[in-house]
């Protein structure tokens, strides 16, 4: 490496390290020894390595970095700010306040430059696993002979928390089988965890891990600027697997009294140590300082970067030219437009009754899918099961990545963290599926994409105890319920395969994750949910059966148990109740009527309120009040045949009149 270029990105290297620890001091807060350890890795790559344009972040074919160790958020944005990114000294010196830029740790729809909300740890990986992914399959679909519009690469810094967290297992196993060429996972090996040293928790060979997952793993020094260009050089001009970077850096490197220290790592060094700090590091002891040599460098490097994607973008004008039906595919990805026609053409779409809603929702987006190029989908080793599988579609494989089914193998939480990935890159939307008990083993996943509002659809099958013989293990009881706590999760129970068809096109418009709770065992299609969608799914809760003058009851159902709330209100008026009955898919689209629409279906002298739904009725008191009556599971299950299983739970008509009259 140039000397003079060496001893330039130094100068970035100590510049980050003063602005990080100076932040931190100031709010009194953050985790300055990653910051410091890391400083030449993230210099080298944002003053050197990295293709970007600040004033354009969002260019499609820049390089992403994703700091999947995101506690040391202030490497970041001290390294965002210098490059020229959307982010003033004024935010660096409001790191971890009240609506600042810079929040504790980072999030992409926060601050420009970020492109992963990362925290606890091991996501990033798999996020990167997922954009990594992406690129792959949008470069085998859009680039040609002639001209090559995307060959950019994902960079992740990780540490030791994040590769023992299991998902980064997960993530990188699919990103070994994938052989994902286009990823870069750096490993901030400083042997050190918040508790003490790594040595009293682990002692895994980390190299081997990696090449048995078919990675190319290389073992530098993660504080030589030399090492560091000679490796990361290489990988640039001739991956051809996954790469995986051993970096030993010192954690808090600089401070005279903490560095390689675990003291380093969760807490502001303290005005003093950073005074010495930058003796020891030889920069100015101003706050926040950043040198006009640095400033002008990197006042350089823009002029750079800008000139690099005006040369992509004459490469991408010359292809638009030659290729109008690629051009027009890559559009349809970009702005991911719902048809306004979705709807009539699935009243034309013909499903059998009775049928499994797991079918029936396979059917419909099977129906559509050639429509809406963005949409790829996958499944935990479960797509017989889940019915997920796209029938005119190939799988996603290493040597060929024009399919669009993905095989994720039962690695539920990397499927997660991957769909997520695939929707940071804004071109696709991505659903995924398993059995309903198993989104607790993505559930960090799931939380997070309603975090970053990330357009991803789950599909949860198997949604109750009516799956039957495989037993309590395996029938959910209280996970609707968990999802439905979730914060901008939109989760919906359909009933039959019409509100299946409207569930799709509530999931398609939604600006945000939603959660299909679908059947394993067969439902009948009901002519009371077959009506308009702005009538009936898209309110949440509509009335399928009125009352005749003034109810007595009314009974509130989702998925399976509808039926069986008609059943009963046949029953109830047979022996002179009057009764009313409300199909409730989801609580969250309820949520946002008008307080007008919401009283007509829940409030006023509606009778006794009545719940029916064979899971924990954790949440249902909100809308039938103290002194309604839940139908409920309130155990787990039990390994039976279906019938067996509602006799026990007293999800019969018989059983559910007798408790509604005894009540």
């Amino acid at each position: 490496m140039d000397e003079q270029l060496k001893n330039q990105i130094k100068a970035i290297a100590n510049t980050i390290r003063g602005l990080s620890i100076d932040a931190i001091e100031k709010a009194n807060s953050g985790h300055p020894g990653i910051c410091m350890g890391c400083a030449e890795i993230a210099a080298y790559l944002y003053g050197l390595a990295l293709n970007f344009n600040p004033k354009n972040p969002k260019w499609i074919n820049r390089d992403r970095f994703v700091l999947s160790a995101g506690h040391g958020s202030m490497l970041l944005y001290s390294s965002l700010h210098l490059a020229g990114f959307d982010l003033s000294l004024d935010d660096i010196k409001n790191f971890r306040q009240l609506d600042s830029k810079t929040p504790g740790h980072p999030e992409h729809h926060t601050t420009d430059g970020v492109e992963v909300l990362s925290g606890p740890l091991g996501k990033g990986v798999g996020n990167s696993v997922g954009m990594a992914l992406g690129m792959k399959i949008l470069a085998s679909k859009f680039n040609t002979d002639e001209f090559e519009i995307i060959n950019n690469k994902v960079f992740c810094l990780c540490g030791d928390g994040d590769l023992m967290e299991g998902v980064s297992s997960e993530a990188s196993s699919l990103a070994g089988h994938w052989r994902l060429n286009n990823l870069v996972l750096i490993y901030d090996a400083n042997n050190i965890t918040l508790d003490g040293p790594l040595s009293e928790c682990s002692s895994e060979d980390t190299k081997s891990r990696y090449r048995s997952y078919g990675f190319d793993v290389y073992e530098i020094d993660g504080n030589d600027l030399d090492a560091i260009h000679s490796v990361i050089s290489e990988v640039k001009e001739n991956q051809e697997k996954p790469v995986f970077i051993l970096a030993h850096t010192i954690i808090g490197k600089g401070s005279p009294h903490k560095a390689g220290s675990h003291k380093s790592h969760g807490s502001p060094l303290g005005e003093e140590e950073v005074l010495a700090t930058k003796e020891a590091i030889k920069i100015s002891k101003k706050d926040f300082y950043v040198s006009t040599n640095v400033k002008e460098y990197f006042e350089e490097r823009r002029k750079k970067q800008t000139n690099n994607e005006y040369n992509w973008d004459e490469i991408f004008r010359k292809w638009s030219k030659s290729n109008p039906d690629l051009l027009k595919e890559f559009n349809l990805m970009k702005n991911k437009k719902i048809s306004k026609d979705l709807e009539e053409n699935l009243k034309i779409l013909k499903i059998k009754s009775p049928i499994a809603s797991r079918k029936s929702s396979q059917e419909v987006i099977n129906s559509i899918v050639s429509n809406y190029p963005f949409i790829y989908g996958g499944s935990a080793d479960l797509s017989s099961s889940d019915m997920t599988y796209l029938k005119k579609y190939s799988f996603i494989s290493f040597d060929d990545f024009r399919g669009r089914n993905i095989k994720f193998g039962v690695r539920e939480f990397a499927m997660g963290t991957i769909c997520n990935g695939l929707s940071l890159l804004d071109m696709f939307l991505p659903y995924c599926g398993t059995f309903l008990v198993f989104s607790d083993y993505m559930r960090a996943s799931i939380r997070k994409s309603a975090l970053s509002n990330l357009q991803v659809i789950y599909q949860f099958t198997h949604d109750s105890v009516f799956l039957g013989e495989d037993g309590p293990s395996h029938q959910p009881v209280e996970q609707i319920a968990s999802l439905r706590a979730m914060p901008n999760l939109q989760v919906i129970r359909p009933s039959d395969s019409n509100e299946v068809k409207m569930a799709w096109i509530a999931a398609l418009n939604h600006n945000g994750p939603t959660a299909l709770i679908l059947s394993r065992q067969s439902l009948q299609e009901l002519e009371c949910t077959k009506i308009a969608y702005k009538d009936g799914l898209s309110k949440g809760a509509y009335i399928v059966r009125e009352e005749r003058q003034k109810s007595e009851f009314t009974l509130f159902a989702t998925g399976s148990e509808l039926l069986l709330a008609l059943d009963v209100a046949k029953e109830l008026n047979r022996i002179g109740k009057d009764v009313r009955v409300v199909s409730f898919p989801s609580f969250e689209i309820f949520e946002k009527q008008s307080e007008d629409y919401k009283n007509k279906i829940v409030g006023g002298d509606i009778g006794r309120r009545v719940s029916i739904e064979a899971a924990t009725d954790f949440g249902w008191h909100k809308y039938i009040g103290r002194e309604g009556i839940s139908i409920c599971i309130d155990t787990f299950g039990i390994s039976a045949p279906q019938q067996d299983i509602a006799n026990r739970f007293g999800f019969t008509v018989e059983a559910v009149m007798q408790h509604i009259l005894a009540s």
